[in-house]
Protein backbone atom coordinates (compact mmCIF):
# COMPACT_ATOMS: atom_id res chain seq x y z
CA UNK A 1 0.00 0.00 0.00
CA UNK A 2 1.25 3.15 -0.78
CA UNK A 3 -0.07 6.98 -0.36
CA UNK A 4 0.31 9.72 -2.63
CA UNK A 5 -1.53 13.47 -3.35
CA UNK A 6 -1.28 14.17 -7.46
CA UNK A 7 0.87 16.19 -8.32
CA UNK A 8 0.44 18.90 -11.21
CA UNK A 9 2.54 21.96 -12.58
CA UNK A 10 0.37 23.92 -10.01
CA UNK A 11 -1.31 20.72 -7.52
CA UNK A 12 -3.63 21.57 -4.48
CA UNK A 13 -2.76 19.00 -2.33
CA UNK A 14 -5.39 19.35 1.24
CA UNK A 15 -4.22 20.51 4.59
CA UNK A 16 -4.98 18.00 6.43
CA UNK A 17 -5.00 17.23 10.41
CA UNK A 18 -2.79 15.51 11.89
CA UNK A 19 -5.20 12.39 12.92
CA UNK A 20 -6.17 11.93 9.29
CA UNK A 21 -2.39 12.19 8.10
CA UNK A 22 -1.93 9.59 10.74
CA UNK A 23 -4.31 7.23 9.06
CA UNK A 24 -3.62 7.78 5.85
CA UNK A 25 -0.27 7.38 6.01
CA UNK A 26 0.37 4.35 8.51
CA UNK A 27 -3.18 3.03 8.53
CA UNK A 28 -4.11 2.43 4.60
CA UNK A 29 -4.19 -1.23 4.92
CA UNK A 30 -7.04 -1.07 7.60
CA UNK A 31 -8.62 2.29 4.64
CA UNK A 32 -8.88 -0.50 2.52
CA UNK A 33 -10.47 -3.23 4.98
CA UNK A 34 -12.92 -0.78 5.77
CA UNK A 35 -14.17 -0.19 2.37
CA UNK A 36 -13.93 -3.80 1.51
CA UNK A 37 -15.79 -4.30 4.76
CA UNK A 38 -18.71 -1.24 4.69
CA UNK A 39 -18.69 -0.08 1.19
CA UNK A 40 -17.84 3.32 -1.23
CA UNK A 41 -17.96 5.63 -0.53
CA UNK A 42 -16.94 5.47 3.37
CA UNK A 43 -17.52 8.74 5.34
CA UNK A 44 -15.02 8.95 8.34
CA UNK A 45 -15.85 11.73 11.15
CA UNK A 46 -13.79 12.79 13.69
CA UNK A 47 -15.79 14.80 16.11
CA UNK A 48 -12.94 16.14 18.32
CA UNK A 49 -12.07 18.25 15.16
CA UNK A 50 -15.58 20.29 16.05
CA UNK A 51 -14.60 21.04 19.45
CA UNK A 52 -11.01 21.77 18.12
CA UNK A 53 -12.32 24.22 15.85
CA UNK A 54 -15.06 25.78 18.78
CA UNK A 55 -12.31 26.12 21.19
CA UNK A 56 -10.43 28.33 18.98
CA UNK A 57 -12.93 30.70 18.15
CA UNK A 58 -14.05 30.87 21.45
CA UNK A 59 -10.60 31.75 22.81
CA UNK A 60 -10.45 34.75 20.28
CA UNK A 61 -13.84 35.93 21.96
CA UNK A 62 -13.10 35.26 25.18
CA UNK A 63 -9.60 37.24 24.77
CA UNK A 64 -11.55 40.34 23.67
CA UNK A 65 -14.45 40.18 26.45
CA UNK A 66 -16.95 39.57 24.35
CA UNK A 67 -19.78 37.62 25.35
CA UNK A 68 -21.08 35.12 23.10
CA UNK A 69 -23.49 32.37 21.95
CA UNK A 70 -22.06 29.64 19.36
CA UNK A 71 -24.11 27.71 17.58
CA UNK A 72 -22.97 24.61 15.25
CA UNK A 73 -24.42 24.91 12.06
CA UNK A 74 -26.31 21.13 11.94
CA UNK A 75 -27.14 21.33 8.06
CA UNK A 76 -23.58 21.22 6.94
CA UNK A 77 -23.38 17.68 7.94
CA UNK A 78 -25.77 14.95 8.94
CA UNK A 79 -24.03 13.33 11.52
CA UNK A 80 -24.83 12.66 15.06
CA UNK A 81 -21.48 12.89 16.13
CA UNK A 82 -20.53 16.51 14.91
CA UNK A 83 -23.71 17.82 16.75
CA UNK A 84 -23.03 15.87 19.83
CA UNK A 85 -19.57 17.00 20.10
CA UNK A 86 -20.76 20.40 20.05
CA UNK A 87 -23.28 19.87 22.62
CA UNK A 88 -20.63 18.52 25.02
CA UNK A 89 -18.33 21.23 24.46
CA UNK A 90 -20.97 23.68 25.80
CA UNK A 91 -22.16 25.34 22.55
CA UNK A 92 -25.44 24.84 20.96
CA UNK A 93 -27.32 23.87 17.33
CA UNK A 94 -28.42 25.75 14.66
CA UNK A 95 -31.41 23.68 13.31
CA UNK A 96 -32.74 24.33 9.90
CA UNK A 97 -35.91 21.47 10.00
CA UNK A 98 -38.27 19.99 12.62
CA UNK A 99 -36.15 17.00 11.56
CA UNK A 100 -32.82 18.15 12.95
CA UNK A 101 -34.58 19.43 15.72
CA UNK A 102 -35.24 15.92 16.73
CA UNK A 103 -32.35 14.59 16.81
CA UNK A 104 -31.17 17.37 18.61
CA UNK A 105 -33.57 16.69 21.20
CA UNK A 106 -32.77 13.12 21.02
CA UNK A 107 -29.30 14.21 21.50
CA UNK A 108 -30.28 15.74 24.81
CA UNK A 109 -30.51 19.64 23.45
CA UNK A 110 -32.90 22.02 25.75
CA UNK A 111 -34.03 24.73 23.78
CA UNK A 112 -31.88 27.35 25.87
CA UNK A 113 -29.02 25.12 23.40
CA UNK A 114 -31.44 26.02 20.15
CA UNK A 115 -31.65 28.01 17.08
CA UNK A 116 -33.55 28.19 14.57
CA UNK A 117 -32.37 30.36 11.77
CA UNK A 118 -33.65 29.15 8.32
CA UNK A 119 -36.47 31.44 6.41
CA UNK A 120 -39.21 28.13 5.56
CA UNK A 121 -40.48 26.79 9.29
CA UNK A 122 -43.35 24.38 8.93
CA UNK A 123 -46.14 24.97 11.21
CA UNK A 124 -44.97 21.48 12.72
CA UNK A 125 -41.48 22.80 13.01
CA UNK A 126 -42.77 26.16 14.60
CA UNK A 127 -45.10 24.16 17.42
CA UNK A 128 -41.80 22.17 18.21
CA UNK A 129 -39.28 25.03 18.57
CA UNK A 130 -42.17 26.65 21.00
CA UNK A 131 -42.84 23.75 22.59
CA UNK A 132 -39.13 23.60 23.95
CA UNK A 133 -38.97 27.48 24.25
CA UNK A 134 -35.93 27.24 21.38
CA UNK A 135 -34.73 30.92 19.99
CA UNK A 136 -36.41 31.60 16.92
CA UNK A 137 -34.87 33.72 14.09
CA UNK A 138 -38.33 35.29 12.51
CA UNK A 139 -37.61 35.76 8.53
CA UNK A 140 -40.92 38.09 7.91
CA UNK A 141 -43.70 39.61 9.26
CA UNK A 142 -45.77 36.85 7.58
CA UNK A 143 -43.81 34.79 9.51
CA UNK A 144 -44.10 36.75 12.61
CA UNK A 145 -48.11 36.28 12.28
CA UNK A 146 -48.04 32.71 11.54
CA UNK A 147 -45.80 32.38 15.02
CA UNK A 148 -48.24 34.50 16.95
CA UNK A 149 -51.52 32.84 15.66
CA UNK A 150 -49.86 29.09 17.15
CA UNK A 151 -49.39 30.91 20.57
CA UNK A 152 -51.23 29.56 23.63
CA UNK A 153 -53.19 32.68 25.44
CA UNK A 154 -51.20 31.93 28.45
CA UNK A 155 -48.02 31.37 26.62
CA UNK A 156 -44.81 32.68 28.97
CA UNK A 157 -42.46 34.83 26.88
CA UNK A 158 -40.76 32.95 23.82
CA UNK A 159 -37.98 34.49 22.48
CA UNK A 160 -37.41 35.68 19.15
CA UNK A 161 -34.94 36.95 17.31
CA UNK A 162 -35.54 39.63 14.07
CA UNK A 163 -33.95 38.62 10.53
CA UNK A 164 -32.31 41.57 8.82
CA UNK A 165 -31.98 41.82 5.45
CA UNK A 166 -29.40 44.66 4.95
CA UNK A 167 -29.14 47.13 2.45
CA UNK A 168 -26.65 45.81 0.13
CA UNK A 169 -28.57 42.08 -0.01
CA UNK A 170 -32.06 43.37 -1.55
CA UNK A 171 -31.91 40.60 -4.18
CA UNK A 172 -31.79 38.03 -0.73
CA UNK A 173 -35.09 36.42 -0.50
CA UNK A 174 -33.71 35.96 3.43
CA UNK A 175 -34.55 38.24 5.77
CA UNK A 176 -36.47 41.63 5.62
CA UNK A 177 -35.81 45.20 5.47
CA UNK A 178 -35.11 47.63 8.34
CA UNK A 179 -38.86 48.93 7.76
CA UNK A 180 -40.23 45.97 8.04
CA UNK A 181 -37.85 45.42 11.24
CA UNK A 182 -39.89 48.34 12.61
CA UNK A 183 -43.11 46.67 11.55
CA UNK A 184 -42.49 43.48 13.31
CA UNK A 185 -40.91 46.02 16.63
CA UNK A 186 -44.34 47.87 16.45
CA UNK A 187 -46.54 44.58 16.29
CA UNK A 188 -44.65 43.31 19.29
CA UNK A 189 -45.48 46.05 22.04
CA UNK A 190 -48.89 44.73 22.12
CA UNK A 191 -47.63 40.70 22.31
CA UNK A 192 -46.19 39.91 25.43
CA UNK A 193 -46.12 36.09 24.53
CA UNK A 194 -43.21 36.97 22.31
CA UNK A 195 -39.42 38.38 23.96
CA UNK A 196 -37.31 40.05 21.52
CA UNK A 197 -33.74 38.98 22.07
CA UNK A 198 -32.35 41.24 18.99
CA UNK A 199 -31.47 40.86 15.57
CA UNK A 200 -29.84 37.95 12.95
CA UNK A 201 -28.95 38.69 9.57
CA UNK A 202 -26.95 35.60 7.70
CA UNK A 203 -24.89 36.81 4.42
CA UNK A 204 -23.62 35.36 1.59
CA UNK A 205 -20.05 35.25 0.75
CA UNK A 206 -17.38 35.19 3.25
CA UNK A 207 -15.83 38.58 4.07
CA UNK A 208 -16.29 40.40 7.72
CA UNK A 209 -16.36 43.52 5.83
CA UNK A 210 -19.63 42.44 5.04
CA UNK A 211 -20.61 41.52 8.47
CA UNK A 212 -19.16 45.00 9.57
CA UNK A 213 -21.43 47.26 7.26
CA UNK A 214 -24.41 44.97 8.49
CA UNK A 215 -23.38 45.59 11.79
CA UNK A 216 -23.59 49.03 11.20
CA UNK A 217 -26.90 48.80 9.86
CA UNK A 218 -28.00 46.75 13.01
CA UNK A 219 -27.25 49.38 15.78
CA UNK A 220 -29.38 51.84 14.21
CA UNK A 221 -32.33 49.28 14.82
CA UNK A 222 -30.85 48.33 17.96
CA UNK A 223 -30.97 51.90 19.47
CA UNK A 224 -34.70 52.16 17.58
CA UNK A 225 -35.68 49.06 19.76
CA UNK A 226 -34.51 50.64 22.92
CA UNK A 227 -36.60 53.56 22.09
CA UNK A 228 -39.19 51.71 21.48
CA UNK A 229 -38.70 50.08 24.96
CA UNK A 230 -37.55 46.68 24.07
CA UNK A 231 -34.29 45.39 25.70
CA UNK A 232 -32.12 43.87 23.17
CA UNK A 233 -29.88 41.63 24.56
CA UNK A 234 -27.99 39.71 21.32
CA UNK A 235 -26.74 40.49 18.05
CA UNK A 236 -26.75 37.34 15.68
CA UNK A 237 -24.44 37.36 12.83
CA UNK A 238 -24.43 34.30 10.90
CA UNK A 239 -21.81 31.93 9.63
CA UNK A 240 -19.75 32.20 6.20
CA UNK A 241 -16.27 31.94 8.52
CA UNK A 242 -13.98 30.99 6.24
CA UNK A 243 -11.76 28.07 6.12
CA UNK A 244 -8.42 26.77 4.33
CA UNK A 245 -8.60 23.37 2.50
CA UNK A 246 -5.18 24.06 0.69
CA UNK A 247 -2.06 26.09 0.94
CA UNK A 248 -2.77 29.93 -0.05
CA UNK A 249 0.23 30.30 -2.08
CA UNK A 250 -0.60 26.95 -4.11
CA UNK A 251 -4.24 28.21 -4.63
CA UNK A 252 -3.03 31.44 -5.96
CA UNK A 253 -0.64 29.75 -8.49
CA UNK A 254 -3.72 27.68 -9.55
CA UNK A 255 -6.15 30.10 -10.05
CA UNK A 256 -3.27 31.95 -12.30
CA UNK A 257 -2.35 29.14 -14.37
CA UNK A 258 -5.36 27.66 -15.08
CA UNK A 259 -7.17 27.27 -18.52
CA UNK A 260 -9.90 25.82 -20.21
CA UNK A 261 -7.99 22.73 -21.37
CA UNK A 262 -7.82 22.58 -17.79
CA UNK A 263 -11.03 21.09 -17.87
CA UNK A 264 -12.76 18.59 -19.80
CA UNK A 265 -15.71 21.40 -20.61
CA UNK A 266 -13.33 23.47 -22.61
CA UNK A 267 -14.59 26.63 -19.61
CA UNK A 268 -13.39 27.48 -16.52
CA UNK A 269 -15.53 28.37 -13.94
CA UNK A 270 -16.59 31.59 -13.46
CA UNK A 271 -16.35 31.20 -8.94
CA UNK A 272 -14.67 29.05 -6.44
CA UNK A 273 -15.37 28.37 -3.04
CA UNK A 274 -12.22 30.45 -1.71
CA UNK A 275 -10.36 27.09 -0.78
CA UNK A 276 -7.15 28.77 -0.52
CA UNK A 277 -7.92 31.98 1.70
CA UNK A 278 -5.86 34.10 3.54
CA UNK A 279 -7.58 34.30 6.74
CA UNK A 280 -8.57 30.92 9.30
CA UNK A 281 -12.04 30.89 10.72
CA UNK A 282 -10.41 32.43 14.06
CA UNK A 283 -8.31 35.29 12.11
CA UNK A 284 -11.32 36.16 10.48
CA UNK A 285 -13.20 36.49 13.79
CA UNK A 286 -10.83 38.55 14.86
CA UNK A 287 -10.45 41.00 12.40
CA UNK A 288 -14.07 41.95 12.43
CA UNK A 289 -14.08 41.99 16.71
CA UNK A 290 -11.15 44.78 15.92
CA UNK A 291 -12.68 46.37 13.09
CA UNK A 292 -13.67 50.04 13.91
CA UNK A 293 -17.57 51.26 13.42
CA UNK A 294 -18.79 54.67 12.75
CA UNK A 295 -19.44 54.85 16.78
CA UNK A 296 -17.45 52.53 18.72
CA UNK A 297 -13.24 52.04 18.21
CA UNK A 298 -13.98 48.41 17.83
CA UNK A 299 -16.99 45.99 17.34
CA UNK A 300 -15.91 44.27 20.76
CA UNK A 301 -15.96 47.57 22.67
CA UNK A 302 -19.32 48.00 21.17
CA UNK A 303 -20.83 45.37 21.71
CA UNK A 304 -19.24 45.68 25.17
CA UNK A 305 -20.82 48.96 25.79
CA UNK A 306 -23.89 47.77 24.69
CA UNK A 307 -24.27 44.81 26.55
CA UNK A 308 -24.80 42.67 23.66
CA UNK A 309 -23.72 39.11 22.83
CA UNK A 310 -22.88 38.47 19.75
CA UNK A 311 -24.15 34.87 18.82
CA UNK A 312 -23.30 33.23 15.13
CA UNK A 313 -23.99 29.68 13.53
CA UNK A 314 -20.73 28.35 11.98
CA UNK A 315 -21.00 25.39 9.69
CA UNK A 316 -18.38 24.48 7.88
CA UNK A 317 -16.09 26.21 10.23
CA UNK A 318 -17.07 24.04 12.70
CA UNK A 319 -16.77 20.78 10.57
CA UNK A 320 -13.08 21.79 9.27
CA UNK A 321 -10.97 18.69 9.20
CA UNK A 322 -13.80 16.80 10.95
CA UNK A 323 -13.83 13.83 7.95
CA UNK A 324 -12.93 12.25 5.26
CA UNK A 325 -15.08 10.69 2.07
CA UNK A 326 -13.12 7.48 0.65
CA UNK A 327 -14.30 6.12 -2.71
CA UNK A 328 -12.86 2.56 -4.72
CA UNK A 329 -12.08 2.98 -8.07
CA UNK A 330 -14.04 1.04 -10.02
CA UNK A 331 -12.78 1.60 -13.64
CA UNK A 332 -10.32 3.40 -15.39
CA UNK A 333 -11.42 3.86 -19.03
CA UNK A 334 -9.12 5.62 -21.68
CA UNK A 335 -11.12 8.00 -23.63
CA UNK A 336 -7.71 9.00 -25.51
CA UNK A 337 -4.23 8.51 -26.27
CA UNK A 338 -3.39 10.82 -23.34
CA UNK A 339 -6.93 10.88 -21.52
CA UNK A 340 -9.08 8.73 -18.99
CA UNK A 341 -12.31 8.93 -17.03
CA UNK A 342 -12.19 7.40 -13.75
CA UNK A 343 -15.19 6.01 -12.47
CA UNK A 344 -15.44 5.77 -8.50
CA UNK A 345 -18.08 3.19 -7.00
CA UNK A 346 -21.00 4.24 -4.81
CA UNK A 347 -23.59 6.56 -4.84
CA UNK A 348 -23.16 10.59 -5.97
CA UNK A 349 -21.02 12.87 -4.42
CA UNK A 350 -21.92 16.71 -3.87
CA UNK A 351 -17.94 17.26 -3.76
CA UNK A 352 -18.89 17.28 -6.84
CA UNK A 353 -19.52 20.91 -7.05
CA UNK A 354 -19.75 20.49 -10.78
CA UNK A 355 -23.48 20.82 -9.99
CA UNK A 356 -23.05 24.17 -9.08
CA UNK A 357 -21.16 25.43 -12.48
CA UNK A 358 -17.89 25.08 -10.38
CA UNK A 359 -15.39 22.69 -8.75
CA UNK A 360 -14.05 21.25 -5.68
CA UNK A 361 -10.50 22.45 -5.87
CA UNK A 362 -8.71 20.32 -3.86
CA UNK A 363 -6.47 17.34 -5.24
CA UNK A 364 -7.67 13.51 -3.58
CA UNK A 365 -5.56 11.37 -2.51
CA UNK A 366 -4.47 8.03 -4.03
CA UNK A 367 -4.02 4.93 -2.09
CA UNK A 368 -2.90 1.89 -4.08
CA UNK A 369 -4.01 -1.26 -2.96
CA UNK A 370 -0.73 -3.18 -3.80
CA UNK A 371 1.99 -3.02 -1.39
CA UNK A 372 4.54 -1.08 -3.63
CA UNK A 373 2.84 1.25 -6.85
CA UNK A 374 3.96 -0.10 -10.12
CA UNK A 375 5.42 2.13 -11.85
CA UNK A 376 3.75 3.73 -14.93
CA UNK A 377 3.84 6.72 -17.57
CA UNK A 378 1.14 9.72 -15.64
CA UNK A 379 -2.60 9.46 -16.32
CA UNK A 380 -4.68 12.41 -16.49
CA UNK A 381 -8.10 11.94 -16.12
CA UNK A 382 -11.21 13.07 -14.85
CA UNK A 383 -13.71 11.50 -12.13
CA UNK A 384 -17.05 10.58 -12.41
CA UNK A 385 -19.22 8.37 -10.54
CA UNK A 386 -22.11 5.99 -11.30
CA UNK A 387 -24.85 8.51 -12.91
CA UNK A 388 -26.23 7.60 -16.06
CA UNK A 389 -26.05 11.74 -17.20
CA UNK A 390 -22.90 12.60 -19.19
CA UNK A 391 -22.95 16.18 -16.98
CA UNK A 392 -22.92 14.20 -13.49
CA UNK A 393 -19.30 14.06 -13.05
CA UNK A 394 -17.34 14.45 -9.29
CA UNK A 395 -14.57 16.46 -11.18
CA UNK A 396 -14.41 18.43 -14.12
CA UNK A 397 -11.08 19.43 -14.15
CA UNK A 398 -8.29 17.22 -15.75
CA UNK A 399 -6.33 15.24 -12.50
CA UNK A 400 -2.88 13.95 -13.63
CA UNK A 401 -1.98 11.07 -11.56
CA UNK A 402 2.19 10.30 -11.42
CA UNK A 403 1.21 6.96 -10.87
CA UNK A 404 -1.51 5.54 -13.18
CA UNK A 405 -4.91 4.45 -10.71
CA UNK A 406 -6.33 1.24 -10.98
CA UNK A 407 -9.73 -0.66 -9.70
CA UNK A 408 -9.75 -1.62 -6.27
CA UNK A 409 -7.10 1.55 -5.61
CA UNK A 410 -8.89 4.69 -3.75
CA UNK A 411 -9.48 7.89 -4.10
CA UNK A 412 -9.32 9.67 -0.68
CA UNK A 413 -11.05 13.05 -0.64
CA UNK A 414 -9.94 15.12 2.30
CA UNK A 415 -12.13 18.11 4.81
CA UNK A 416 -15.24 16.73 3.19
CA UNK A 417 -17.63 17.18 6.12
CA UNK A 418 -18.79 20.87 5.40
CA UNK A 419 -21.70 20.52 2.79
CA UNK A 420 -19.58 17.92 0.16
CA UNK A 421 -20.27 14.77 2.27
CA UNK A 422 -23.71 14.84 1.78
CA UNK A 423 -25.67 17.91 0.73
CA UNK A 424 -26.73 16.06 -2.95
CA UNK A 425 -26.50 12.45 -1.40
CA UNK A 426 -29.50 10.26 -2.92
CA UNK A 427 -29.88 6.42 -3.94
CA UNK A 428 -29.77 7.14 -7.58
CA UNK A 429 -29.96 3.90 -9.15
CA UNK A 430 -30.86 2.27 -6.20
CA UNK A 431 -27.74 2.67 -4.60
CA UNK A 432 -27.31 2.78 -0.45
CA UNK A 433 -26.69 5.83 0.83
CA UNK A 434 -22.72 5.79 2.02
CA UNK A 435 -22.34 4.29 5.57
CA UNK A 436 -20.92 6.77 8.32
CA UNK A 437 -18.09 6.16 11.21
CA UNK A 438 -16.85 8.11 13.83
CA UNK A 439 -12.86 7.20 14.07
CA UNK A 440 -11.51 7.01 17.34
CA UNK A 441 -8.72 4.77 18.77
CA UNK A 442 -8.50 0.91 20.42
CA UNK A 443 -6.99 0.02 23.49
CA UNK A 444 -3.54 -0.46 21.81
CA UNK A 445 -3.87 3.42 19.82
CA UNK A 446 -4.97 2.00 16.36
CA UNK A 447 -7.92 3.36 14.96
CA UNK A 448 -11.11 2.37 15.32
CA UNK A 449 -14.51 3.09 13.89
CA UNK A 450 -18.12 3.27 15.62
CA UNK A 451 -21.60 4.01 13.64
CA UNK A 452 -22.21 7.79 13.55
CA UNK A 453 -25.91 7.37 14.91
CA UNK A 454 -27.48 8.51 17.54
CA UNK A 455 -27.32 6.29 20.43
CA UNK A 456 -24.61 4.59 19.22
CA UNK A 457 -21.93 7.24 18.90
Amino acid sequence: MTLQCHETAFGLPPILRSAAADLLTRHGALLLEWVHRYGSPLNLIWPDALQENLAALDGVLTARRVEHAIYYGAKVNKSPGLMRAALRARAGLDVSSLYELRDARRLGADGARVVATGPAKTQAFHQDLLDCRALISVDSPEELEDLIALLPADAGPQPILLRLQPRDQKKSRFGMPAEAVIHCLTRLTGESRLRFDGLHFHLSGYRWETRLTALEEATGLIAKARQIGFSPRMIDIGGGLPIQYVDEAKYQAHLAAQTPEDYRTGTVPSSFYPYGGALSAADWLRELLQAKMSKSPSVAGYLKHEGLTLAMEPGRALADQAAISVFRILRVKALGPDTHVIFLEGSSFSACETWFASEFLIDPILVTATRAAVQSAPVRAYLAGHSCLDEDVISNRWLTFPTAPKAGDLLVYANTAGYQMDLLENEFHRHPMPARFCVTEDAEGRPNLVPDTIGEV
